[in-house]
């Protein structure tokens, strides 16, 4: 089953994944922060929506060819999109590993802030293709139903 595009922009997408079930965000290389929170935001009012449908619904960040994201915006993810995420019910992120190292320094930096925090259960984990991603996250979700 192939996933279908919500959002499209030359910097990234929103796709949803139906056999999984959850939504994608992926990206497609450099973001400014404006472009990284619009995307973000858009893809949290779409999780919301579908979620109303959908029970559970996931939450997947195709980041192989994420870019750098400045710091301002990683804490912006951690102190107010993720705490937004969780009470939408996100409590499992899986990502597709960054090709790049400013890519995964930004994924890592995620992973430890959502590690350091106690306002929110987020659990992140990572793998090296969609596939594997997607699988570990069908996983999660069973075991929630």
């Amino acid at each position: 089953m192939s996933d279908v595009v919500l959002i499209a922009e030359p910097y990234g997408s929103m796709l949803f994944a139906p056999e999984v079930p959850c939504l994608i965000v992926q990206w497609h290389g450099f973001a400014t922060s404006a472009e990284f929170r619009s995307l973000m935001d858009r893809g949290l009012e779409l999780y919301r929506g579908k979620a109303r449908q959908i029970k559970p619904l996931g939450w997947l960040a195709d980041t192989r060819l994420v870019g750098a994201v400045r710091a301002e915006t990683q804490q912006w993810m951690c102190d107010d999109w993720n705490l937004r995420a969780a009470k939408a019910g996100i409590h499992h992120v899986s990502f597709v590993v960054p090709e790049t190292v400013f890519g995964q320094i930004s994924v890592g930096t995620y992973t430890e802030n959502v590690a350091k925090t106690a306002a929110y259960a987020i659990d992140p984990s990572q793998h090296h293709t969609l596939a594997t991603a997607k699988a570990w996250l069908r996983e999660q979700l069973q075991q929630i139903k």
